[in-house]
């Protein structure tokens, strides 16, 4: 289970006169096991800062986020580093591909960071199938279009097997198909254990959710 227990990001401005923006508003939120929840609102809401503090990416101003009862802030940053590697699992919104890699050496490259000698092939090559790139798993990533870089970030987001999956707008750049293909594959995820959480502006993400919340102004609320 992931906890947030009061969590606030707040940024400072510089202008005239230095200012603070609140991002995220006080804030709490648990995902659970076998969950999909959907995240959604307009952009600049506060939708991907609230995410990557979930992720362990970027610490809040207040409050704390628990996974398993653990405080990820209160953790050395490489222990931190491999909690994430080995139990979350980060769908980003930008293109993160290494260029220099085929896109199965992407999808491994968790894998390979820590335990370079295991063979997750098999089931690298599974998640490229599941999603619809099987055939692209030699090529590199300039030769890919946006929504199967997109695909390839989820099966490498994926290749652990992690108990979080945090997604932010991993559909952004599919079509009709590509886009039920990944609602299909994250749904199946929290059916399988995992608690899903799926930041979106699609409207159909709604069919596949056990909740939804709704962001404005850095204010989370219950839809």
């Amino acid at each position: 289970m992931l906890e947030a227990q009061g969590i606030r990001k707040e940024f400072i401005r510089q202008g005239k006169g230095t200012n603070r923006l609140v991002a995220v508003q006080d804030t709490d939120l648990t995902l659970g096991a076998g969950e999909l929840t959907v995240l959604m609102g307009r952009s600049g809401s506060g939708k991907s800062t609230l995410l990557n503090m979930l992720a362990g990416l970027l610490a809040p101003t207040a409050g704390r986020i628990l996974l398993d009862g653990e405080d990820l802030y209160a953790m050395e940053d490489r222990a931190l580093s491999r909690l994430r590697n080995a139990r979350i699992g980060v769908i980003p919104q930008g293109q993160t591909a290494l260029h220099s890699l085929t896109v199965l050496e992407n999808v491994l490259l968790p894998v390979r960071m820590y335990d370079p000698k295991a063979d997750a092939a098999p089931e690298a090559l599974a998640l490229l199938e599941r999603l619809g790139i099987a055939e692209l798993q030699q090529d590199k990533p300039a030769a890919l279009s946006g929504g199967e870089l997109r695909r390839m970030a989820i099966a490498r987001a994926v290749i652990r097997r992690p108990q979080i999956i945090l997604a932010d707008e991993p559909t952004g750049d599919l079509d009709d198909e590509n886009t039920a293909i990944v609602f299909d594959f994250l749904r199946e995820s929290a059916r399988n254990g995992a608690a899903v959480l799926v930041v979106t502006h699609e409207g159909d993400a709604v069919q596949y959710a056990d909740r939804i919340f709704r962001m404005n102004a850095g204010v989370l609320t219950a839809s």
